[in-house]
């Protein structure tokens, strides 16, 4: 099965809530694993660029795993995305977007 790349859009109004959030997905990245090692193939986040098209979403993430069943188990299971959940969903405004995609 082809990679999986991940796009998630947060609005965060808070430029310190930002900054912890960032802080957050870097904890992320050095400890997800899975049945002991790391799975996430690549993670990079950063705030977006002030533009109309971004409809306020100010904080951008590119995920990418080496399957669906990997995100899958992110999603439901993965101990450090649950912790990076506490931190960015207290202080995220409405419904965060994800859109993902097989990569060819």
């Amino acid at each position: 099965m082809a990679p999986i790349e991940r796009i998630t859009l947060f609005k965060i109004p808070n430029e310190e809530d930002r900054n912890r959030v960032l802080e957050q997905y870097k904890v992320l990245a050095k400890t997800a694993t899975k049945d002991g090692k790391p799975y996430i193939t690549s993670a990079a986040v950063g705030a977006s660029f002030p533009d109309p098209r971004n409809k306020g979403f100010n904080l951008s993430v590119k995920t990418t795993f080496a399957s669906l069943e990997d995100m899958q188990y992110y999603d439901s299971e993965c101990e450090a995305h649950k912790a990076l959940k506490a931190v960015a969903g207290p202080v995220k405004e409405d419904v965060l977007t994800s859109y993902y995609e097989n990569i060819l």
